[in-house]
C-alpha cells in the first residue's frame, strides 16, 4: 500500500505539473496569434492621440508615486527620473512615498528641495509607521493626489521622459481602460551571467505572456511599476489593500472583476535593475509566490462566480496559482528514488515512459515560450540555446524557497514584506537579504537527485531520469552560487570594507 501510495503521488504530481506546461503552449498559441493586430491597434490608438497634446484644456493631471523604503543607492535617480518626465507645467505632481528609516530620507529631502527649486511640483509623504508596507503607502497617498491617474514607479526604475504622453493617451482613447502597463527593460543584464539569465524570464513574462492576455481578452495584471492607473479605477476597486504580498495583482483582479480595462503596451519599455545576488533574487520570487497564492485564495472564488466565460476562468486559474508548480517541482525531486525502488518489480517501462513523456512537455513548455519572446526581442538563436536552460536550472533552482513561500500562503502564516535591495548605479550602501540555510538544503537535494539518478540507470528505467539530472544540475547551481555569493560578502567584511546589514522587514 506505500508503495502503491508513493507511485500514485508521484504520477499525480507529475500531471500537475503537465497541465501547467501545456498551458504554456496555450499562452504561445495566443500569443502568436493576436500579438500583430494587438500591436496594430496599439499603434493606431498613439497616432491618433496627437491632437490631446495640442488643446491644454483637454490634458488631464498625473501624479507619479514613487514608494521607498531604504533605497539610498537608487532614490535620487529614480526621483529626478520622474521630474524629467515630459508633461505640462501645472499638470505633473511627484509624490514620494518615504517609508525609510536610514540616510535615504535626507538624500529624499535634498533631492525634493533641489527640484521644487526649479519649479517642480514634488512632495514628500512620509508616515508614523508602515502598516501595510508598499500597499498602505500607495493607499494614503493616493487619498492626497491631486492627478486624475496615477504613474507608479518602483526606485530601481528609470523612465525615459515621454512614458506620460505614450501612455495617457490609451485612458483617452477608452474611459473604460483603467490600467495601462509597460513593459520592463533592464539596467544590468550585463552584469553577470545570472543577471542576463534572469532577463530572459523577464522578457518571456512581458512580451509573450502580458500580449498573450491582453489582446485576447484575458484579465492581465498590474506588475507594481511602470504602469499607470485612472484614479477612479483604484477607488472604485476598493482601493490598495495589504492582505497580500502582492498588492499589483490583488488591486489588477478587483479592478477587471469590477468592470475595468486593463491594457498592455509593449513597445514603452522603462529599464529597471535585475537582483544581482541569488539572496536579493530569491526575495523578490518568494514575495511573488507567496502572494499570488494568497491572491488566488482570496479572488478565485469571486472569478469562478463571475460572468466571465469557461476559458477565460481557466487562464485567471493558471495565472493566478502559476507559483503552485514549485511544491510538485521539489516533491518529484523528493520522490524519484522512493518510486524507483517502489516500482523496480511492479511497474513495467512502458510506464516509466509515458511519465518521462508527461515531464518531458512540463519541462519544455516554458522553454518554447521563452524562446519565442527572445525571438521577439531580436536574440541571436545560439544565444537562446545558452540562455534558456541556465533560466530552466534558475526556475528549478528556487523551487524549495518558493515552495516554504507557498506552503505559507495556504497555512496562512504571516510574514513582512520582503523588499528587493537595489545596487544602483554607484552603490553607496549594501542592503541584504540573509537566507543562511537555503544554499544547504538545496545543496543536500541536489546530491540527492544526483544519487537517484544513479538508482534509474542499472533497472533499466532510465526515462525520468533526464528529469531528475535537471533537479540536480538546478539545485546545485543556485545552491552553490549562493554560498559562494555569500562568500565573497562575507570576505569583504573581513577585510574591512564598509557593509552594513539594513533590515528589511518589519
Amino acid at each position: 500500500m506505500i508503495d502503491l501510495l508513493v507511485i500514485v503521488i508521484y504520477f499525480t504530481a507529475s500531471l500537475f505539473l503537465f497541465s501547467y506546461g501545456m498551458n504554456c503552449y496555450v499562452v504561445v498559441w495566443l500569443f502568436l496569434r493576436s500579438f500583430k493586430e494587438g500591436q496594430e491597434n496599439n499603434s493606431t490608438i498613439e497616432q491618433a492621440s496627437e491632437s490631446i497634446w495640442e488643446n491644454p484644456d483637454r490634458i488631464p493631471s498625473v501624479t507619479t508615486q514613487i514608494p521607498l523604503y531604504n533605497e539610498l543607492n537608487v532614490a535620487e535617480r529614480v526621483i529626478r527620473a520622474a521630474a524629467a518626465l515630459e508633461y505640462p507645467a501645472g499638470k505633473h505632481e511627484i509624490q514620494v512615498l518615504d517609508d525609510s528609516t536610514d540616510e535615504t530620507i535626507l538624500k529624499v529631502d535634498q533631492v525634493a528641495k533641489e527640484l521644487r527649486k526649479e519649479g517642480k511640483d514634488v512632495t514628500v509623504v512620509r508616515r508614523s509607521n508602515r502598516v501595510g508596507y508598499k500597499a498602505g503607502a500607495l493607499e494614503e497617498g493616493t487619498q492626497s493626489a491631486k492627478g486624475e491617474f496615477l504613474a507608479v514607479f518602483d526606485s530601481d526604475f528609470v523612465p525615459e521622459k515621454d512614458f506620460l504622453k505614450r501612455l495617457i493617451p490609451f485612458f483617452m482613447h477608452d474611459e473604460e481602460v483603467g490600467l495601462v502597463q509597460a513593459r520592463w527593460g533592464h539596467i544590468n543584464k550585463d552584469y553577470s551571467l545570472f543577471t542576463r539569465t534572469q532577463s530572459l524570464g523577464i522578457d518571456g513574462h512581458f512580451i509573450v505572456e502580458q500580449s498573450a492576455r491582453c489582446f485576447s481578452g484575458l484579465y492581465m495584471n498590474f506588475n507594481g511599476t511602470a504602469g499607470i492607473w485612472r484614479k477612479q479605477t483604484v477607488v472604485d476597486a476598493g482601493g490598495w489593500k495589504h492582505d497580500t504580498l502582492t498588492e499589483d495583482l490583488d488591486l489588477s483582479y478587483r479592478a477587471q472583476l469590477a468592470g475595468w480595462k486593463a491594457t498592455f503596451v509593449p513597445d514603452v519599455v522603462v529599464p529597471a535593475e535585475i537582483p544581482q545576488t541569488v539572496s536579493a533574487f530569491k526575495s523578490q520570487q518568494f514575495r511573488w509566490a507567496k502572494g499570488s497564492i494568497q491572491t488566488a485564495i482570496k479572488l478565485f472564488p469571486i472569478l469562478l462566480k463571475s460572468k466571465l466565460t469557461f476559458f477565460q476562468k481557466v487562464q485567471g486559474y493558471f495565472h493566478l496559482t502559476h507559483y503552485a508548480i514549485h511544491p510538485f517541482m521539489v516533491l518529484l525531486a523528493i520522490l524519484g528514488l522512493p518510486v524507483i525502488l517502489a516500482a523496480e518489480s511492479r511497474i513495467t517501462t512502458g510506464f516509466f515512459a509515458g511519465i518521462g513523456s508527461l515531464m518531458s512537455f512540463a519541462t519544455f513548455a516554458p522553454s518554447t515560450l521563452y524562446w519565442f519572446s527572445q525571438k521577439h526581442a531580436g536574440i541571436p538563436w545560439r544565444k537562446r540555446l545558452l540562455g534558456i536552460p541556465l533560466l530552466v536550472f534558475t526556475g528549478v533552482g528556487i523551487a524549495i524557497s518558493n515552495t516554504r513561500a507557498v506552503l505559507e500562503a495556504i497555512l496562512r502564516i504571516e510574514s513582512g514584506f520582503i523588499r528587493t535591495p537595489k545596487a544602483g548605479d554607484k552603490p553607496l550602501k549594501q542592503y541584504k537579504v540573509k537566507m543562511p540555510i537555503l544554499p544547504v538544503l538545496e545543496l543536500v537535494l541536489s546530491l540527492y537527485c544526483w544519487y537517484s539518478v544513479a538508482q534509474f540507470f542499472p533497472l533499466n528505467k532510465w526515462f525520468v531520469a533526464p528529469f531528475l539530472v535537471i533537479y540536480a544540475v538546478g539545485f546545485g547551481y543556485i545552491g552553490l552560487l549562493g554560498l559562494i555569493q555569500e562568500t565573497a560578502i562575507g570576505r569583504m567584511v573581513r577585510r574591512g570594507k564598509k557593509r552594513e546589514t539594513t533590515p528589511v522587514t518589519v
